[in-house]
């Protein structure tokens, strides 16, 4: 039966639910009370509105969409849902709505309508509630939105003037000029400023004005929220009041909008403990009663911010004494004595003493404290009749926390005490008639200490070798040399320093009795300088236990202001900072008596010469020159040691290139051929390879260590002809053009001489003769002409024919028998041959020859004459034979000689060409 109720409830609860999620699913529930208003400091629209009570009772879980517009923006300005839990307390529900205007500068109206979140059904939108904007006001002038107020670094700020009824803004500016955005209609004008900035002041001056001249204006700051405050600490001097301390952060807001700071206990922040003032650092203070432990918190706060800062303490681990104010002392020459008095505050001190030396080393001394209200402290280990500086501080001994500053420097001289050390004297030594004038000369070493004021120096002199009494004589503390005469015996000289206490140790000096001439026989040696001095260096003998090198100051003064410097016994080199030209003198010493042992010369630093060489003389040929010039004065007076010359040449035009010289930049960029001469005695050079008939400019420089002087005058020098290039010109060009027109001249018989003319046969008069023909062919009639040579084919027609030999003495020919096979004639040469086939057998020629068209010829080498010497009585003759054939009967002679065997009897003709007899023509 129990369970039988138990299903029972659960079902009718069930329906109970889902009766009223059905409701739900199809009920709308709206808006029943709409109100908006504003809080103009934060420039936020609030909205409170109500739905319906069954709504409430039904918790219901709800949805509302809000939308607000503004009167002169036809489209909704900002759209948001807000969800909400209805409770049974029928509270009515809020929203906020920051603007990004001010809210004053127009008219804002606000709109709602709901739903339950399981519903899909949105409840009609509420009747728009509007908040009137000033812009509907009737006002006597322009107003400016928001007022005046402090605005944040890097924000925006959107600021509007509204104008009266009826007018229109016509300028709304700001000042100084920014970067801004404008919106204006008739009577409101926007004006949007982004990324506010201090930069250019953190001041800004906003003004507008209408149509009438009205004018309204508004000033807004830009800062920066505060900063946590810095080094925030607290502290007591006295064990009575406590002060803290902190520094000031940096808003770039002041009087009026300047951070407030508070000091408060933290367990009640509401009451303050003091009253901040700052101006390099921030301080407050409170007196502490008999509180040690404090827990305080530091408050800074502005219009942008609020920040806070922490601090919990012990009051007695907060210590921060006052320094000393009345410090007094007493001294003797090595210690000084601190004395002061200190007020008791109820914890143990410890104190510091700083002493300050003359050379500016600090010495700390740490001391404990005494009960008694005098305190004291003695700082020992201190030199003679030396300045110092000296001041004290404090500190807790227990917990110690920080220093007290310092108390006032006091300045403190300790006793004069008894000179430390000897005095460094040197000697001067020049011979004299009856002994010698020794000049001495003293000076403070860096080992010597005069313990006080330095009053008098005490000079003392005796003979080393009949132990006379001493001589002495006192100077005053001015002096630092003097000059005493001496025999010339072994004397012991003796300097002591005096102040008001005691005398110094003696420095002492053997000069030997025999004038040193050593020192006439020394060469001087050149030494050179360095960036720290001049490098002097000397052979190092082990019987010194001491060398001294001395020199003059001002080697062309006197005085000269001799300086001198010792060094120990293992030294064979030193620098020695000086200028000018120097003399050095080594000396090696041995139980405080000296001897020379070298002597140099050197310059600090080198400069170049004062002058240059004087060039006297300048030979020139067309290829070289050579400069002489005069000997260059190495005095005392030059400021550095010759060391060579440089010889400078350049074309006038163009750059040089001279063979065995360096090239040379001048300060112009112009180029120079540069020769080195390194021995300072030459005085001649010879620049070579120049060229023939050039203008060159050349100058002759000396250098020393330091250089040489800057090239500022040229000489100027011409090169000559060369006359040899004359004859090779001549012979090259004169001589052929002569040939060339004698040739000219001559050319016909040049022509003659180097290129005979060959004849033609068509002129030869061998073919002007009676025609007679045989078998339609020419024939020769021998009768009609005289030619040079026949040759006849066959035997039979030779012994017909007799030879007529002419003899160049008459006019009358001669019969001869002319052996046939010793024939003058031959073949053509092979050019010609090679067009007829050999013969099968030897073949013989008969030839008949007119010595009266030959005549004797000069052999000449030519690959178209064959010379054959014939004997015809007794004169011989050189036949010039033709290059070819000519048949005189018909015009294919070339090809019927080939047929020689059926052509017995013709006849051939050999062309004769102009011969030369004895130097003639015929």
């Amino acid at each position: 039966m129990m369970n039988h109720f138990m299903i029972l409830a659960v079902l009718l609860h069930l329906r109970t639910c889902y009766t009223a999620y059905s409701q739900q699913e199809s009920s709308v529930f709206p808006v029943t009370y709409l109100n908006i208003s504003k809080d103009s400091d934060l420039q936020q629209l609030l909205v409170e509105w109500d739905v319906v009570k069954s709504a409430h009772d039904a918790e219901l879980a709800m949805s509302f969409e809000i939308q607000v517009r503004r009167t002169d923006e036809a489209a909704t300005v900002w759209t948001e849902f807000h969800n909400v839990t209805l409770d049974k307390l029928e509270k009515p529900l809020h929203w906020t709505w920051d603007s990004d205007i001010p809210l004053e500068c127009m008219s804002h109206a606000v709109r709602i309508r709901s739903k339950a979140e399981a519903s899909k059904i949105w409840s009609q939108w509420s009747l728009w509630e509007t908040l009137p904007g000033l812009d509907t006001s009737n006002r006597s002038g322009p107003l400016i939105f928001p007022k005046e107020k402090v605005l944040a670094e890097g924000s925006d700020i959107t600021l509007c003037c509204i104008g009266r009824k009826g007018q229109t803004i016509k300028e709304f500016s700001v000042y100084p000029a920014i970067d801004v955005f404008k919106h204006t209609n008739s009577q409101v004008s926007l004006l949007t400023v982004e990324n506010l900035s201090h930069d250019k002041g953190s001041d800004i001056y906003v003004y507008c004005y209408d149509e009438d001249k009205q004018f309204h204006h508004a000033d807004f700051f830009v800062g920066r929220p505060p900063d946590t405050p810095k080094d925030f600490s607290c502290q007591t001097r006295d064990m009575k009041r406590v002060t803290c301390t902190w520094t000031e952060g940096e808003t770039y807001l002041y009087g009026k909008n300047s951070p407030r700071y508070t000091l408060s206990k933290t367990s009640s922040q509401k009451m303050s403990l003091c009253e901040a003032s700052c101006s390099k650092q921030c301080s407050c203070s409170w007196d502490i009663g008999q509180q040690r432990i404090w827990n305080v918190t530091l408050t800074v706060e502005n219009l942008l911010g609020k920040k806070t800062a922490t601090d919990v303490f012990d009051v007695k681990h907060r210590i921060y004494p006052t320094a000393p104010l009345q410090v007094w002392e007493d001294s003797t020459d090595t210690e000084i004595t601190l004395h002061w008095n200190y007020e008791k505050i109820g914890v143990e001190l410890f104190w510091q003493t700083e002493v300050l030396q003359p050379d500016g080393k600090v010495e700390l001394h740490n001391s404990s404290d005494v009960e008694s209200r005098h305190k004291r402290v003695t700082v020992r280990g201190l030199q003679p009749y030396t300045a110092y500086t000296a001041r004290v501080r404090c500190g807790a001994a227990k917990h110690f926390w920080r220093w007290s500053e310092w108390s006032p420097p006091l300045p403190i001289r300790t006793k004069e005490g008894t000179p430390s050390g000897k005095l460094d004297m040197w000697r001067e030594i020049t011979p004299v008639l009856g002994g010698q004038n020794v000049t001495l000369f003293w000076k403070k070493t860096p080992s010597f200490q005069a313990n006080g004021k330095i009053i008098s120096y005490e000079v003392t002199w005796e003979k080393l070798e009949d132990g006379s009494k001493p001589e002495s004589f006192s100077f005053s503390s001015v002096y630092n040399s003097t000059r005493i005469f001496i025999d010339n015996h072994s004397y012991k000289i003796s300097i002591m320093a005096k102040n008001n206490v005691n005398f110094s140790l003696p420095s002492v000096l053997i000069i030997s009795g025999a004038p040193d001439n050593s020192t006439e026989e020394l060469k001087e040696g050149l030494v050179n300088g360095t960036d720290d001095g001049i490098l002097i260096s000397w052979e190092p003998r082990s019987i010194y236990d001491s060398y001294i090198i001395d020199w003059c100051n001002f080697p062309r003064l006197q005085p000269c202001d001799l300086q001198w410097k010792r060094f120990g016994p293992n030294t064979s080199s030193a620098v020695i900072s000086s200028g000018v030209r120097y003399k050095f003198r080594i000396y090696g010493s041995v139980a405080n008596k000296a001897s020379i042992l070298e002597k140099k010369i050197g310059y600090l630093r080198e400069l170049p010469p004062r002058l240059d060489p004087v060039v006297r003389k300048v030979d020139l040929t067309y290829h070289s020159v050579t400069l002489s010039w005069d000997s260059y004065l190495t005095d005392e007076s030059e400021p550095g040691f010759l060391r060579g010359y440089h010889v400078y040449v350049s074309p006038i035009q163009g750059n040089c290139n001279l063979k065995g010289s360096k090239k040379h930049l001048l300060p112009d960029d112009s180029e120079l051929c540069k020769y080195t001469i390194e021995n300072p005695e030459e005085k001649r050079y010879t620049v070579e390879h120049l060229m023939p008939n050039t203008k060159y400019k050349i100058v002759v420089k000396a250098f020393t260590g330091g250089g040489e002087t800057p090239i500022v005058n040229f000489r100027y020098i011409d090169t000559p002809y060369n006359s040899n290039m004359l004859y090779f010109v001549f012979l090259l060009v004169i001589v052929p053009t002569l040939v060339a027109a004698v040739c000219h001249w001559k050319m016909k018989w040049v022509k003659e001489c180097c290129c005979p003319v060959i004849p033609s046969p068509n002129k030869s008069k061998v073919l002007s003769f009676k025609e007679c023909k045989i078998d339609s062919e020419k024939v020769l009639k021998i009768n009609d002409c005289i030619p040079d040579v026949l040759a006849m084919d066959s035997n039979d027609e030779t012994q017909k024919l007799h030879p007529v030999t002419w003899s160049p003495l008459s006019s009358t020919p001669t019969e001869e028998k002319i052996d046939v096979h010793n024939s003058s004639w031959i073949y053509p040469s092979e050019n010609v041959a090679r067009d007829f086939p050999p013969p099968s057998m030897p073949e013989t020629h008969t030839c008949f020859e007119n010595f009266a068209y030959s005549s004797p010829l000069e052999a000449e080498s030519d690959p178209c004459q064959i010379p054959e010497t014939l004997e015809a009585g007794k004169t011989a003759v050189m036949l010039y034979q033709p290059q070819c054939y000519l048949d005189i009967f018909h015009e294919d002679a070339a090809s019927t000689t080939r047929e020689t065997g059926d052509r017995k009897k013709s006849l051939r003709y050999i062309s004769q060409t102009d011969v030369h007899c004895m130097g003639g023509r015929l």
